[in-house]
């Protein structure tokens, strides 16, 4: 077997804080992403989410289903439901959600699909 080259293999540290770009300074401050696999769009595949304490995501509908998992702190969505470290969530494509962080979380998030802001 051959070894991986370099440029076949992407390596980051979740502690890193240079590893994270924000995710939208404009709409989503307090909100940074790690994406290794810059070929997919944004929030599409396989990324990190990071949200400092009062951070609050844009309203948004999935275009795909939603997997994730708290690694660190609470985030509560707009119904008041309250994921915690160790959950592991899925939401199916369609759903219309916005979230919020009095602690600050660290989330592993797997989407199938982009997702389109709401208004209004």
């Amino acid at each position: 077997m051959k070894p991986i080259r370099s440029i076949d293999r992407r390596v980051a540290n979740i502690r890193d804080a240079t590893a994270f770009e924000p995710y939208d300074p404009v709409t989503e401050p307090g909100t940074s992403i790690l994406k290794l696999n810059t070929a997919m769009p944004r929030d599409v595949g396989f990324y990190i989410y990071r949200m400092e304490p009062g951070a609050r995501s844009t309203p948004h509908r999935h275009g795909g289903a939603e997997e994730f998992v708290m690694l660190e702190g609470e985030l509560i969505d707009n119904d008041g439901t309250v994921y915690r470290q160790g959950d592991v969530v899925w939401l199916a494509p369609g759903t219309d959600h916005v979230s919020h962080t009095e602690t600050g979380c660290l989330i592993a998030v797997f989407s199938e699909g982009e997702e389109t802001p709401l208004v209004g």
